[in-house]
């Protein structure tokens, strides 16, 4: 299902992700970039106040529960009759390959952000707490009440994405080349498969999956030597 863009509002909302901000930093960016907002807007989504304007929220859940979530909360909006306003629930992925021990490739999907799901809701009481009470539903994303008093965490107010923002997640997942990862930790014992050290043995001492390749020590003439090589030309021993 293709996610809805038109129905974000706010445009002109600073972009939390206008610096390419990796997953496990978006909450705290989200915080950031919407207590000046929150401050000027004090009628706004922020205040928990009803809204009949659909928008697109960040929800943070338990790690690996993406899809979990995604399907409970489905049903759930269905048995708690906000179907009507939980409109979409989306995981941004983009394709990658897994290399496997035996040297043969699986196609996978890998997540733009773990842990994060993307939600395009009517936001009211009903629907919030539909989202929140959602096994391995951790908290929306969004501006951190604090207490008065005591160092307890204060009530989350969910913040909705920007346009920009919304456009730049799901392009991101539509326009990143397929990475390719591998089942390779230092110390393991490779055969080299493919390319000028074909079927030299060795050990890796590192692996760069962001660039899919890795290092190892080849015995090259009797003597231990670094050589760099890529996913696609090796294969794990056993």
């Amino acid at each position: 299902m293709s996610p809805s863009l038109s129905s974000v509002s706010d445009p002109d909302q600073d972009s939390l992700l206008e610096q390419e901000l990796p997953a496990d930093a978006l909450a705290d960016a989200a915080t950031a970039a919407s207590a000046e907002a929150a401050a000027a807007e004090p009628g706004s989504v922020a205040d928990a106040e009803p809204s009949q304007v659909a928008r697109w929220f960040a929800v943070q859940v338990a790690s690996s529960c993406e899809k979990k979530v995604k399907a409970t909360l489905e049903q759930r909006a269905v048995t708690l009759g906000v179907a009507n306003r939980i409109l979409e629930i989306e995981i941004p992925q983009t394709p990658g390959v897994k290399l496997k021990k035996d040297g043969s490739r699986q196609s996978i999907e890998e997540k733009v952000f773990p842990g994060y799901v993307l939600v395009r809701m009517i936001l009211d009481e009903d629907t919030m707490m539909a989202v929140r009470s959602t096994p391995n539903v951790i908290n929306f994303v969004g501006q951190e009440e604090r207490r008065a008093t005591g160092k307890a965490r204060g009530h989350i107010r969910p913040r909705p994405l920007s346009l920009q923002e919304v456009n730049r997640i799901f392009r991101r997942a539509a326009e990143k080349k397929p990475v390719v990862k591998v089942d390779l930790t230092e110390g393991d014992q490779i055969l080299v498969t493919a390319g000028p050290f074909k079927d030299f043995q060795g050990e890796v001492i590192e692996v760069s999956g962001e660039r899919s390749k890795l290092k190892a020590l080849l015995s090259i003439f009797g003597r231990e030597t670094p050589v760099e090589l890529e996913f696609s030309q090796i294969s794990k021993q056993s």
